[in-house]
């Protein structure tokens, strides 16, 4: 887990340093945040760190597995997304391709942003350091180790195999 992560689950009791960290998804209101992220020991002009620590303000369910894919694709279990045809891609899987697409800097942040969204509306936990350095060297590897993870052959649930 990354140092980042660790501080900043020091702060996560603290609601109103929550609350101003979450500030700097937001344009006019970064100055908010400036103050918490000075106590955490990012740089203001730090992108991909303030971005990450104000994402896990947003949504900090934690976990130390798994890349932004294989959040994605539990994403999309807990939603049961179901494509009106077997050929046709679900809501999820167009977003997720979608997120793959973008250009690194802020078309990539606010596409990551609304997939932390829906995580946060599943329960689905988030490892915020691999996101972290998966921002900062975002490329063709990187995208297709997500892409590996989100479409990896998975074993169908016992829960929902049919009975005999």
């Amino acid at each position: 887990m990354s140092s980042l992560v660790e501080r900043l689950e020091g702060f996560e009791d603290n609601r109103g340093m929550m609350a101003n960290l979450r500030c700097i998804l937001v344009v006019n209101k970064k100055h908010r945040a400036w103050p918490v992220l000075k106590r955490l020991g990012v740089a203001v002009d730090n992108d991909n760190e303030a971005f990450v620590a104000g994402l896990f303000a947003t949504h900090p369910d934690v976990t130390a597995s798994g890349n932004f894919g294989a959040t994605c694709k539990a994403i999309e279990w807990k939603r049961s997304d179901k494509a009106s045809d077997e050929n046709k891609l679900t809501p999820t899987e167009r977003r997720f391709q979608h997120l793959l697409s973008a250009e690194p800097g802020e078309e990539l942040r606010q596409r990551v942003l609304r997939m932390v969204l829906m995580a946060k509306s599943q329960g689905v936990p988030i490892n915020y350091g691999k996101l972290l350095t998966d921002l900062r060297f975002w490329n063709e590897r990187v995208k297709t180790e997500w892409a590996a993870s989100y479409w990896a052959p998975k074993a169908v649930p016992i829960d929902s195999e049919e009975e005999e």
